[in-house]
């Protein structure tokens, strides 16, 4: 199967979202969290991550993370993660209770997709159930569901109406219920991981955005990932510390990532199609016309990147440190690419 029929199969599963003149998305890809040691490369940009979540929760925009949200390959234990970046977590919690919230899965946390609740929908911070229930819970090192252990493993907040635990059972999985009728919205669970999603205009249907991670253009990342992982697991990763890195990564590998952009970028010029993606880590918003673009990742040195979609454009944004003349740091939006419409390169009609 090449790069063309996996991206056809993982649109033709994909939920569609509206896109109007009042929506308002903010696209993020490859965080990478990791377990906070000298391999979490996520690590040294938390705090930028972090503040760019509170400013977008804050303009009510809509979290979609375009996959490598965690990183599955280099660490078994997804518990360890939350742990380690509980804020995140926390952050991601309050975007889903005010239902703003869509999780894709990309290469490197792409057991996610093995990964769903019976009742259609998954908890951030509990874990996961598995769709093949004969698969066992310790990859993830989850205790069984409905056992005490796994009860004493939920997030709990208190719920501001009544004081009450918000996720004090597993039995809210299956009610879908927050934990008092004034605060319906609280529940503990979060959406599927999509392979990938579609922003839609209702009044043209035509103007759409594709949104997936990208690893579809590597066979290597996407039907043998086992393979990938075993390779990144036991053999790259010791290496990566000693300064050699991945030759198969399309973040590390400069001829692997030309050659998965071209990939992607041939599948959106021919299908007519804008396609929006991560994988490669290189943020890409052309100024000429272009039915490819690339959020960047969370993982680059000294900044993060993103995309925002607002009032029907498209703007590349980088958030870094920055220095005052007094010397106080800050952190720093810039816009490094837009806005533009992308379906014309022209101010919207609206």
């Amino acid at each position: 199967m090449g790069t063309a029929k996996r991206l056809e199969r993982a649109f033709t599963q994909a939920p569609v979202l509206p896109l109007g003149r009042r929506s308002k998305y903010v696209l993020i890809s490859d965080c990478h969290r990791g377990v906070g040691t000298s391999s979490d490369n996520f690590l040294k940009n938390q705090h930028l991550y972090f503040a760019a979540l509170e400013h977008y929760y804050r303009l009510g925009y809509t979290y979609i993370e375009l996959g490598d949200g965690d990183e599955l390959w280099e660490n078994r234990r997804l518990r360890n993660i939350i742990e380690v970046h509980s804020d995140v977590y926390d952050m991601l919690t309050r975007f889903h209770i005010s239902g703003r919230l869509y999780m894709l899965y990309g290469n490197h946390d792409i057991v996610k997709k093995r990964l769903q609740h019976p009742s259609g929908s998954m908890s951030i911070r509990d874990g996961y159930h598995y769709r093949n229930k004969k698969t066992s819970f310790a990859r993830l090192d989850l205790p069984p569901a409905n056992s005490d252990k796994r009860r004493n493993f939920l997030y709990h907040k208190k719920c501001p109406h009544n004081g009450q635990e918000q996720f004090p059972d597993t039995s809210a999985y299956t009610s879908g219920e927050g934990c008092c009728p004034q605060n319906k919205e609280s529940h503990t669970l979060c959406p599927i991981y999509y392979e990938a999603i579609i922003l839609r205009q209702e009044s043209i249907p035509e103007r759409s955005l594709y949104l997936t991670h990208g690893h579809q253009a590597s066979l290597l990342n996407s039907t043998f990932w086992p393979l990938a992982r075993f390779l990144v697991r036991y053999i790259w990763s010791p290496l990566e510390n000693l300064g050699i890195l991945d030759p198969t990564s399309a973040a590390k590998n400069y001829e692997v990532k030309e050659k998965s952009e071209q990939a992607l970028r041939s599948w959106a010029d021919e299908n007519r199609r804008i396609l929006i993606t991560g994988h490669t880590h290189r943020p890409v918003m052309p100024e000429d016309f272009s039915y490819y673009y690339n959020t960047g990742s969370c993982v680059h040195p000294r900044c993060i990147t993103c995309i925002e979609i607002e009032r029907g454009m498209l703007t590349l944004v980088k958030w870094s440190m920055q220095a005052r003349l007094d010397s106080v740091l800050y952190v720093a939006r810039d816009v490094i690419g837009g806005p533009i419409d992308p379906f014309t390169k022209q101010p919207p009609l609206w």
